[in-house]
């Protein structure tokens, strides 16, 4: 067991992955003799050789179609897109194959390839490298969307992901890739994919959070807890499907909840698990459900970057808020 941060858990559980099973490969840009752009693939060309880590030209398109016809005839691909802003290219082959392809055989063909790349801001990166498309992949069905918020966690889903026999969007939080360290045991063991993970337990109020904002609610629990406020701290990990059975039993300890998302407010998946919330939970609501988002604006340049996501102090104050509420 090592201490690593989530980038070497990412690379940790590949190199698990291939080595376990001789029908995964690695694919995308610099992911072979650069070891990718955040060093994520670094040296798995060496140890596992060209045939099976491949360097490719750039052309997310063709990245994701190589990657469905590799998955249709038996193969386990991970593919790799350098940053989410780059996506668009690839979700015909996404939402019209990959997603599509089990439906379609009628069970003869499935599409196991897993698309992971780095997503969301916090690095103060140019446009383009600090997006956020979760809800975009949540909408299109036959797709998983997962986001890991932990250096462990990131080792586990990606098991799973790669593991799965269905198309799974592995969104890496690239304000994470090196933030912390976490004791990490290469042992092969997979996490759900349906599961939400209760971090902390809370009696006054529950914060739901994804991906990167999930070190930041549990810094705004720890700030709320020395007010006397207990803030339990839910990570979704996994965007689709929604473990909504984990959410609504934390939320009706607590009556309360601010749900917490990087990406831009409208039409996120902020406002699903608030409808779930509200379809299957309502009655055991003390307060209005809570949103905190940025605002419907593209992310903007680095100097504002800061003033456009969500933090800790923002989020203790809407549970300050929440908790006001009579």
């Amino acid at each position: 067991m090592a201490a690593l941060t989530l980038v070497q858990s990412v690379n940790l559980a590949l190199a698990r992955a291939m080595a376990d099973d001789p029908r995964v490969l690695v694919l995308g840009e610099d992911v072979g003799i650069d070891g990718g752009v955040f060093r994520a693939t670094d040296g798995l060309l060496a140890r596992f050789g060209p045939e099976r880590v491949l360097d490719t030209p750039l052309a997310e398109l063709g990245i994701a179609g190589l990657a469905v016809g590799l998955a249709a005839q038996g193969f386990r691909p991970v593919a790799e897109i350098q940053f989410s802003g780059f996506v668009y290219p690839c979700i015909d082959q996404i939402m019209n194959h990959a997603a599509r392809l089990r439906t379609r055989t009628h069970g003869r063909l499935s599409c196991p390839m897993v698309l992971r790349m780095p997503a969301g801001g916090g690095i103060r990166a140019v446009e383009h490298h600090s997006e956020c498309p979760e809800a975009m992949f949540a909408h299109m069905p036959g797709l998983r969307v997962v986001v890991p918020a932990s250096p462990a966690r990131a080792y586990g889903l990606l098991l799973a992901a790669i593991r799965d026999p269905d198309p799974v969007i592995f969104l890496e939080p690239t304000r994470l890739y090196r933030a912390v360290r976490e004791e990490v045991a290469d042992d092969g063991a997979a996490l759900p994919l349906d599961r939400a993970f209760s971090l902390r337990p809370g009696a006054d109020i529950t914060l739901i959070a994804w991906g990167g904002m999930v070190p930041e609610a549990l810094a705004a629990a720890e700030t709320l807890a020395a007010e006397g406020i207990d803030a339990g701290v839910i990570d979704l990990a996994t965007l689709k499907p929604l473990d909504m059975e984990t959410v609504l039993a934390e939320v009706a300890r607590t009556g309360r909840c601010v749900i917490v998302q990087e990406a831009p407010v409208s039409g996120g998946l902020g406002a699903e698990v608030a409808a779930g919330i509200a379809e299957r939970g309502l009655d055991q609501l003390l307060a209005p459900i809570r949103r905190l988002a940025p605002p419907d604006v593209v992310v903007p340049a680095p100097r504002l970057e800061t003033a456009y996501l969500p933090d800790a102090a923002r989020i203790a104050a809407a549970a300050r808020e929440t908790m006001a509420y009579t």
